[in-house]
């Protein structure tokens, strides 16, 4: 079964002595071993209530620095040619839709077919309050968002009439003519709707694939439904990354997940080189062995 591999660059800038000029050596070795796709995490301000986080343990303290994934990926994509840029996830309703549109079409333009928007809506309300932004209504505004990107990107002048984004006779230009869009949502019925309406992936939240799975074949449904090939829906899903008794990283034991995550229906499978690679050193050997795992599942 064919599919994409994409790495999580999350927290690999401390092998770099923090430096995130390091994450463009990390995107370089990535690509000359053949790896499809890299991605960002993003928080524009953190406050001091991790413990609210709904998805487990928060990984890292308040302070911890949060690197801008579209400012990081620009400097990337000046110093790469082939990997696909991505986030997981990029908090879009803290940006509007319009600026959003720039970046991506700008970055579009440093890195022509390569951009691939992975949204979301973010979960900590302290973050929306400091950027004054709302927090009640960030999916339905993330939603809208990609629609009305769509129609700047598509169109010169554009116009877009929604219940909270709307203009008439817009220019936005660099337009990419293309970005697929991904959103990070649950695959419910509501969700499954929108995403076929206006986006083009799903990255679930899920690592089981059991779980997953049922949301691929919910969103798949919903795709049809719409009047779109099912065929045409991307699945970015996150390895379940294993340890041994001693609480060591196992990657064969990470690696052996794939097969079924696979079955579930994901096409780019995404791994965090932080569990495995502790020096910069290492990064070479692990790329290579990481690219070797498609030939391993084909």
């Amino acid at each position: 079964m064919s599919f994409k591999l994409s790495i999580g660059i999350y927290g690999l800038e401390n092998l770099y002595g923090g430096s995130p000029r390091g994450l463009i050596e990390v995107a370089q070795k990535a690509e000359a071993a053949g790896i499809d796709q890299l991605s960002m995490t993003d928080h524009v301000v953190m406050g001091s209530r991790t413990d609210r986080y709904p998805y487990g343990e928060f990984p890292s303290p308040p302070e911890t620095p949060w690197l801008e994934p579209m400012t990081i990926e620009a400097a990337i994509a000046g110093s790469t040619d082939k990997i696909e840029l991505s986030q997981g996830i990029l908090i879009s309703p803290l940006r509007s839709a319009a600026l959003l549109a720039k970046q991506v079409g700008t970055l579009d333009a440093l890195a022509p077919g390569r951009v691939v928007m992975g949204l979301g809506t973010g979960w900590q309300r302290e973050e929306f309050e400091a950027s004054g932004l709302p927090f009640a209504g960030r999916k339905s505004y993330m939603f809208e968002q990609i629609g009305a990107m769509k129609a700047l990107w598509k169109d010169a002048p554009a116009s877009y009439q929604g219940e909270k984004i709307a203009f008439d006779d817009i220019y936005c230009r660099p337009a990419p003519e293309t970005v697929p869009c991904w959103v990070g949502v649950k695959a419910n019925e509501e969700n499954c709707k929108a995403i076929a309406q206006v986006a083009d992936g799903w990255i679930p939240i899920e690592q089981d694939p059991a779980v997953f799975g049922e949301g691929v074949k919910a969103l798949r449904r919903a795709f049809e439904e719409g009047g779109r090939d099912p065929a045409e829906l991307q699945v970015r899903a996150m390895v379940e990354h294993k340890f041994d008794a001693n609480g060591n990283p196992d990657y064969q034991a990470t690696i052996d997940t794939i097969p079924a995550m696979l079955e579930a229906g994901a096409t780019y499978i995404e791994i965090l080189p932080l569990y495995f690679v502790y020096d910069v050193a290492m990064f070479d050997e692990f790329f290579g062995r990481l690219a070797e795992v498609k030939k391993q599942f084909a």
